[in-house]
């Protein structure tokens, strides 16, 4: 009962005073609940006041060997088991000396896999492949220009509704990880294709999805995802196609723009810059560019002449230096 109390605890009132989500509260609650089976089963059930830092490190050893999960799963599992008794320390539950996570060392961080992202061309097919002529062509045609001209999330654009689209000032609101709004500017190119679908589509009251199904209801982030898959194969792009390939996407080009990190943390809702850093990624080509660029070459142009066109004679070190 113990086990069962904490967590829901943890979950309903530690996170869900952070803000977090409901998908990765869910998230949170089940690598716990992971975790506890193997306390009633290997541990003999033993309660979570009484799990030892032996027991932990046991257990990340267990999914790594056992369970054959990856560095990034072992290392994600150990920073909810950090959170969770960090928690039940901070409500009085536990005493810090108890905390099992407390005297458990810190594993190393694996390196963050780049994220892929689709080159110009395969942009510029993957947004001409639905069809102008039918409503439905018009509103994947305007999801996908909006995912890669603002670089929204899934998530954000099943929740769109009328009224948060502001076509007069050229921006999209929409609410991020932890219910934080953000308001993000449209280009033109984006005002016109939603303009074209809403146009089509008809008025709609402004609590109304933007995007709608066939039935005229919302559409979930499942089928979101879908037509957006469904759009890449069309398009015959190798790579599988999601709106947050859209995202990667978006944050790239703007790299390769120059748009500075700052600019893109905040386009994308990011809360620390670490997050973005992910999209500066170089490339053979961007650092033979970066060293063609490079202002040495204009100064040996202008100091060439300085040099004596004679034979020069070999420099010793002075006498006495014993180097010789």
């Amino acid at each position: 009962m113990m086990w069962q109390y904490w967590i829901e605890l943890y979950t309903r009132t530690f996170c869900g005073a952070r803000g977090l989500s409901p998908k990765s509260i869910a998230a949170y609650a089940a690598t716990l609940k992971q975790f506890r089976e193997y306390a009633r089963i290997v541990l003999d059930d033993k309660p979570p006041d009484r799990i030892t830092t032996q027991d932990a490190l046991r257990y990340l050893q267990h999914l790594r060997d056992d369970r054959m999960n990856g560095a990034s799963a072992v290392n994600r599992t150990a920073t909810v088991l950090r959170s969770f008794y960090r928690a039940m320390v901070a409500m009085g539950h536990l005493e810090t000396r108890d905390n099992p996570m407390q005297g458990l060392p810190s594993i190393k961080a694996t390196p963050q896999k780049q994220p892929g992202f689709l080159k110009i061309e395969e942009v510029e097919r993957l947004l001409i492949a639905p069809p102008d002529d039918t409503i439905i062509g018009l509103r994947d045609r305007a999801m996908l220009v909006l995912f890669y001209g603002t670089g929204i999330r899934a998530s954000e654009c099943s929740h769109l509704r009328e009224g948060d689209v502001d076509f007069d000032h050229g921006t999209v609101t929409v609410v991020g990880k932890g219910g934080h709004e953000r308001t993000v500017p449209m280009n033109d190119a984006v005002v016109d294709a939603m303009l074209l679908y809403r146009h089509h589509r008809g008025p709609a009251l402004p609590r109304a999805p933007f995007f709608r199904s066939r039935l005229g209801n919302g559409m979930s982030r499942g089928a979101i995802y879908q037509r957006v898959r469904y759009w890449g194969h069309r398009a015959k792009i190798r790579q599988r196609i999601s709106p947050h390939r859209l995202r990667h996407t978006f944050a790239t080009h703007l790299v390769h723009k120059g748009v500075n990190v700052v600019t893109i943390r905040d386009l994308l809702g990011h809360k620390q810059v670490t997050s973005t850093q992910i999209y500066f990624h170089s490339t053979a080509h961007d650092l033979r560019e970066a060293a063609n660029k490079h202002p040495i070459s204009n100064l040996m142009e202008t100091i060439e002449h300085l040099l004596p066109d004679v034979r020069l004679p070999f420099q010793y070190a002075p006498r006495g230096t014993g180097y010789g």
